[in-house]
């Protein structure tokens, strides 16, 4: 196993721990207001996880790519095709089990029940918006190189997509489900039947009867709402989503370089574990105030990845990565963090891992709560366990120094 920056895998450890409790809790109708994401604007806890991810695999880009002097062929080929092998991964756990598990129209044969099945799967997910970060992002960073051009490329890069969402939304307002153009990019793209529907209008916005007639009202004694064409890992998010990535790059850059001096220079204090750690902890309470700042005139939105978003979830991120860095680097307190090293050495792993035995309990119809019961408690207990199901393949893995990478 190559030599790895341990509180980088700490950080991806600890963000793969909190998307297995999240992602999979006893009931969804019953977990702890943390471990939801926010309904539109704002972040919970929950929203940090796939930024964390995101910037991580940015900060691992400045050690990958480190080899490359600037944007040459093999560089771009590098980069597209590990971009392109994890979209196809992503593409590849949407699409599992390749194959209708419930018939759609009994009186049908199985082919059309096939077809009808395969053109309703999602085409986009977290996968996909990661590998389209990650060859945007290693564009970026190798045809710019300097870390100020750099952060020159992610202003305009949140300018770009914040000026695409201004132009041309509609009512009633920009930044909101009904109103941003993310939705139209995406079913103009691969159809309203390949996208998430997972949001819903407001019950004021349930006006057009075409939507009644095709069956996209969702109506009860309490409520009525239209549910909304629109993916949150679209491609119009993907920008800011690189945004993301290049503050990783960006801090992964100060650590290799830091690191390289300190091999040569042990004396200099510029070059020392506790300084680095501080700068990284410095950068983040920055990128948080600007994240803060930013959010008073665009919302921090999840779901839009907006510009406030980048920087808000971004500095958390660095303050993270300091804390880890201080506790290893400068007290060297590996064995306290071994658990979240083992599970953040190979994290596609997990999250495949992870996704695929979520979706076999759905497929054989076992419901936690025949075991656990149905409340905030018994929920978290049953998400704890899963992670623990996981934790023990990752442990496997990492006592056997096995890395798999894309």
């Amino acid at each position: 196993m190559k030599k790895r920056y341990l509180s980088l895998d700490v950080l991806r450890g600890l963000t793969v721990t909190f998307m297995c409790i999240v992602n999979n809790p006893g009931s969804w109708s019953h977990t702890f207001k943390p471990l939801e994401h926010s309904s539109w604007i704002g972040c919970t806890p929950t929203d940090l996880v796939f930024p964390f991810f995101v910037f991580c695999m940015g900060c691992a880009m400045a050690f990958s790519l480190s080899k490359y002097d600037g944007l040459n062929k093999a560089a771009v080929w590098k980069i597209f095709k590990r971009g392109i092998a994890i979209f196809l991964v992503g593409l590849l756990i949407n699409l599992f089990p390749f194959f209708p598990t419930s018939l759609h129209d009994h009186s049908w044969t199985f082919g059309q029940n096939f077809m009808y099945w395969l053109g309703h799967k999602r085409i986009f997910g977290v996968l996909q918006r990661i590998g389209l970060c990650y060859i945007i992002a290693g564009i970026i960073a190798l045809w710019l190189k300097k870390p100020l051009k750099i952060l020159g490329a992610i202003v305009v890069l949140c300018a770009l997509y914040t000026g695409i969402l201004v132009a041309f939304g509609n009512e009633p307002g920009p930044f909101t489900l009904e109103g941003t153009i993310s939705r139209k990019i995406d079913v103009a793209l691969v159809g309203p039947n390949h996208v998430y529907h997972g949001y819903r209008y407001d019950r004021d916005w349930v006006v057009d009867q075409e939507l009644i007639d095709n069956g996209h009202i969702v109506a009860d004694d309490e409520s009525v709402s239209t549910v909304a064409d629109f993916d949150p890992e679209g491609p119009l998010g993907a920008l800011t989503g690189a945004c993301t990535a290049l503050l990783g790059f960006l801090i992964g850059s100060m650590i290799l370089h830091t690191t390289r001096r300190h091999e040569k220079d042990k004396l200099a204090e510029e070059n020392s574990p506790s300084y680095l750690s501080s700068r990284i902890f410095v950068w983040g309470a920055i990128s948080l105030v600007a994240g803060e700042i930013i959010s008073i005139w665009i919302p921090i939105s999840k779901p839009l990845w907006s510009a406030s978003y980048v920087f808000y979830a971004g500095g958390w991120a660095m303050v993270a990565l300091a804390f880890f860095a201080f506790f290893l680097d400068v007290k060297g307190k590996k064995a306290a963090f071994e658990p979240f090293i083992a599970m953040g050495t190979n994290p596609l792993i997990a999250f495949v891992t992870s996704g695929v035995i979520a979706k076999l309990i759905i497929i054989i119809g076992w419901s936690p709560n025949s075991v656990f019961g149905a409340n905030e408690y018994t929920s978290l207990l049953y998400a704890i366990i899963f992670m623990l199901v996981i934790f023990s393949i990752q442990w496997i893995l990492y006592k056997k120094k096995i890395v798999i990478k894309l």
